[in-house]
C-alpha cells in the first residue's frame, strides 16, 4: 500500500486527500503547522467579527478524519529529501512517502519595512494570524491597514466591526488597479469612504515606530506623515509559502513549478494550490492561482491522477468573487484594468447606487469575453455558457435578466442596460429585452 503525504489542509491539500480516499486504499498523512482540522480561511473574517466560531469554518466534523483514515500531523516542514522520499518534521522527525504533495499554501508578503516585526503588526492568511489579531486589537485607539486588495478591505472592516477608526493606506490611484477597471475602482473608493474609513490614496508605508515596549505605537508614511496607532496590518499581497522547499532539487521560480498534471521536476512529487506555479500559463490564466475555488479544482484534478488516470488541469472559463463592505462583486471571464486593443467595452453604471455592469467583446465579432458585475448578482452558469458560446452583446443584452440572480424584491436593472445598449451602441436597429428573470429555456 502506498502512502500519499500532503504538506499543508488547505482546501487543496483536504481537497485531495478526500478525493484519494474515494477511489483508493493508500496510506494518507496530513503534514500542517497550522491548525488540526481544516477550516475555511475565507471566513477568518465573520469569526473576528463575531458572525461565526472556528468549528463553525469546518466542514468536517472531527471524526471525519479517523472514519477515511486520513492521519493528521500538527508539525512543521523544514526540508525535503527529495532524493530519499523523505520529509524532515520539527517535532517528529522524519517520515517516508511514495507519493508527495506540496499544498502549503501562502504567506504574507513583508518588504522590509522598519519596524515590520513589532508586535501589533501582522498580515491575516491563517488561524495564527488571526488569533494575535484578537490579542492585539482590543481597547486600541487606531488601527492601520496597509494595502488595497481583498485582505486589506476585509481588516479594514474587521476593525470597524468593533468600532476601531482606521486608516487605509492604497499606493495607487485608484483602488485595485491591478485587477479592475478605473470605472469600478473609484466606486469602490467611494464606498469605502461612506464607511468612514480614513482612506489615504497613493501613499505608502515607510516605517512603523515602536513604543517603549517594543509594540507600535505609530507609522510614517511616504508623504512623511506620523500617524499614531497600535495595530498595523500588512495586506500587501501574499507569496507562495515554499521556504522548506528550496533547498531540496524540486525546481522553484515564485512558487513550485509544474505543467498541467501539476507534476515537478521530480518523480512523485506534485504541487498544488496557491503554492504551485505553472511552468507555462493556461489559456486565460495566471501562472499561479491563488483563488479557493482554483484550488478546490488543483486537488480534484491531481486525485485522478493518483488514483484512476493521468488527467490534465483544464479550469474553463475564469470566474471570481468578493465583497467590498455592502458592494457584492462577481467577474466571468477575464477582465483587465486596461483594455486590450482588439476589445470593446460596455459599461454602465446606476446613477442612484453603487451598482454597475461591465461587459468586454472582441471589436471584430462582437462576441462576449468577460463580466463584471458590482452590486448585481448574476448566475454563473448563465455567464459562462454566454463566454463559451460566443454570444453576442446585443444577444447578452437582450438576454440579461436569464442571468439575474437578485432576489426578487431588489430593484430591476434591465431596462436602463438596454435604455444604455440603445443610447450608445445600436446602430441601425434597436433592441428590447427577449426574457424575463428565471427563464432558463
Amino acid at each position: 500500500m502506498s502512502h500519499v503525504v500532503i504538506i499543508g489542509n488547505g482546501i487543496s491539500g483536504i481537497t485531495a486527500a478526500r478525493h484519494i480516499r474515494k477511489k483508493s486504499k493508500a496510506k494518507i498523512t496530513v503534514i500542517s503547522k497550522e491548525s488540526k482540522y481544516f477550516y475555511s480561511r475565507t471566513a477568518l473574517m465573520y469569526i473576528y467579527m463575531g458572525h461565526m466560531t472556528l468549528r463553525d469554518t469546518e466542514p468536517y466534523e472531527p471524526w471525519f478524519w479517523e472514519k477515511n483514515n486520513i492521519d493528521l500531523m500538527l508539525d512543521t516542514v523544514n526540508s525535503i529529501d527529495a532524493a530519499n522520499s523523505k520529509v524532515f518534521l520539527k517535532k517528529q522527525g522524519e517520515i517516508a512517502y511514495d507519493q508527495l504533495i506540496i499544498a502549503a499554501g501562502s504567506a504574507s508578503n513583508k518588504f522590509g519595512w522598519p519596524g515590520q516585526d513589532l508586535k501589533g503588526v501582522q498580515g491575516l492568511y491563517n488561524y495564527q494570524d488571526l488569533l494575535s489579531m484578537e490579542k492585539d486589537t482590543p481597547g486600541i485607539n487606531r488601527g492601520v491597514v496597509v494595502g488595497g486588495g481583498l485582505i486589506g478591505i476585509e481588516m479594514v472592516e474587521m476593525l470597524l466591526s468593533r468600532n476601531i477608526p482606521t486608516t487605509f493606506l492604497v499606493r495607487d490611484k485608484f483602488f485595485w488597479s491591478a485587477v479592475i477597471p478605473k470605472e469600478e475602482g473609484k466606486m469602490i473608493q467611494e464606498h469605502i469612504l461612506e464607511h468612514h474609513v480614513d482612506l489615504r490614496m497613493e501613499t505608502e508605508l515607510k516605517e512603523v515606530l515602536p513604543d517603549d515596549d517594543g509594540r507600535t505605537r505609530a507609522i510614517i508614511t511616504s508623504h512623511g506623515q506620523e500617524i499614531p496607532c497600535q495595530f498595523v496590518g500588512l495586506t500587501t499581497g501574499v507569496h507562495p509559502n515554499i521556504e522548506f522547499v528550496k533547498n531540496s532539487s524540486i525546481e522553484c521560480n515564485r512558487g513550485v513549478l509544474v505543467n498541467e498534471y501539476f507534476e515537478t521536476n521530480v518523480p512523485n512529487i506534485y504541487a498544488i494550490g496557491d503554492c504551485a506555479e505553472f511552468k507555462t500559463a493556461l489559456p486565460g490564466r495566471r501562472k499561479i492561482e491563488q483563488v479557493w475555488y482554483t484550488g478546490k479544482m488543483h486537488g480534484e484534478v491531481l486525485a485522478q491522477t493518483l488514483t484512476t488516470h493521468r488527467s490534465s488541469y483544464t479550469p474553463g472559463v475564469w470566474f471570481n468573487s468578493a465583497k467590498f463592505f455592502d458592494i457584492e462583486y462577481q467577474t466571468y471571464g477575464m477582465i483587465l484594468p486596461q483594455l486590450p486593443e482588439d476589445e470593446g467595452t460596455f459599461f454602465w453604471k446606476d446613477p442612484k447606487a453603487h451598482r454597475c455592469l461591465r461587459i468586454n467583446y472582441k471589436k471584430n465579432d462582437l462576441n462576449v469575453v468577460g463580466f463584471n458585475f458590482f452590486g448585481i448578482r448574476a448566475r454563473h452558469s448563465v455567464c459562462e455558457d454566454w463566454i463559451l458560446n460566443k454570444k453576442s452583446l446585443k444577444e447578452v443584452i437582450e438576454l440579461l435578466p436569464k442571468a439575474n440572480f437578485d432576489p426578487e424584491f431588489f430593484k430591476p436593472y434591465e431596462q436602463d442596460l438596454v435604455n444604455h445598449y440603445n443610447q450608445h451602441f445600436a446602430k441601425n436597429e434597436k433592441i428590447s429585452l427577449k426574457a424575463k428573470k428565471g427563464w432558463f429555456s
